[in-house]
């Protein structure tokens, strides 16, 4: 049976009759930084990639919350992780992707520079997967066999967060104008409006899944346009991914599901839902839709009332029941956790 939404996270906040995400989202990282691990820099159960979401998890909860007991986590990744892979590069252009991303967040909050010149460096070693296969765009891997949405929506919103960071450095801002020229005509944006995974061989929309992930990371690159050039359009764009988001990848109760659900996902698919709703709530910030804030909240709640188990664990599925417990699912969590904490700031 759902316990009443406060339930698991604490008390509610005091006279707004709603949980205190604060409190719930302190709770949350506790037992997330569990599974970290000082020695590799990298949260145990999950992978290489889900590590770096991992810590903008963290780093996210910092900035939002103003409890700094996390501090060190992105000074410790930044020396141990690098023992696995020099400079957060591997052989996965999406991956890196999302390192360099995170050290974008880490820069943000602490202002070491090193952590810039690491997301630069990502940020050159990603264009050799750039190429004029299908009129452009960045492949997913070296194999350069697969052109997919997530490699290219993260190469566009890193593009127009180091050109607002490093606005001496013009090509930012040009690639970022590319890559979103390229992905909008790709065709991979489907004609209700939710992102498919990829392109076929012969470069049309392969019909694969519509990922909740495909649907946030996008977002960040809209609004960061948005933010970089002052038009209007890129919002609007974005309105209309989040808008069929909401009214397509949710369940009865509106709450956020992926396509692999219920039947089960795999270690990749259940970091999307909390990097979706990281990324909504920061492109709410120029939409000032209601209807996000209240999304957030509704998963938010569902998320405290459906999906933990006593010791304060996430489960995959937020609408309940509980599953089972890793380090990329209590992230996921996480991330609704602090974005609810965010929008009722």
């Amino acid at each position: 049976m759902s316990r009443e939404p406060h339930a698991a996270g604490g008390p509610a906040a005091a006279g707004s009759g709603r949980p205190d995400y604060r409190g719930a989202a302190r709770a949350a990282i506790a037992v997330l930084q569990r599974w970290y691990s000082q020695r590799t820099g990298l949260w145990k159960t999950t992978g290489w990639w889900n590590s770096a979401n991992a810590l903008t998890a963290v780093i996210s909860y910092i900035r939002h919350t103003g409890d700094r007991s996390y501090l060190g986590v992105a000074e410790a990744t930044f020396t141990a992780a690098q023992r696995r892979h020099a400079g957060f590069i591997n052989r996965f252009f999406d991956d890196n992707g999302w390192w360099a991303l995170a050290w974008v967040a880490a820069y943000d909050l602490t202002g070491d520079r090193r952590y810039l010149g690491a997301a630069q460096a990502v940020f050159a070693h990603n264009l050799d997967g750039w190429d004029s296969t299908c009129g452009g765009g960045l492949w997913w891997n070296e194999d350069r066999r697969y052109k997919n949405a997530i490699t290219n929506e993260l190469f566009l919103a890193l593009a127009a967060l180091l050109a607002q960071r490093a606005p001496g450095r013009g090509d930012y801002r040009d690639w970022a104008l590319r890559s979103w020229e390229w992905l909008h005509a790709s065709g991979m944006i489907g004609p209700g409006g939710l992102v498919n995974d990829g392109l076929t061989a012969g470069c049309a929309n392969n019909g694969g899944p519509t990922w909740t992930y495909n649907q946030g990371v996008i977002l960040g690159g809209l609004g960061a346009l948005h933010e970089l050039t002052g038009d209007p359009g890129y919002l609007r764009q974005g309105e209309a991914i989040a808008d069929a988001t909401l009214s397509n990848l949710t369940g009865e109760r509106g709450i956020l599901a992926d396509p692999c659900e219920p039947a089960g996902c795999d270690g990749d698919q259940t970091q999307f839902k909390g990097i979706f709703v990281r990324h909504l709530r920061q492109f709410s910030r120029h939409s000032g839709k209601p209807a996000y804030r209240a999304f957030i909240l509704a998963n938010a709640d569902s998320v405290l009332a459906s999906a933990t188990n006593p010791a304060g664990q996430f489960g995959l599925r937020w609408a309940g029941p509980f599953d089972k417990a890793d380090a990329s699912r209590q992230a996921s969590a996480l991330e609704v956790l602090i974005a609810a904490a965010a929008v009722t700031a």
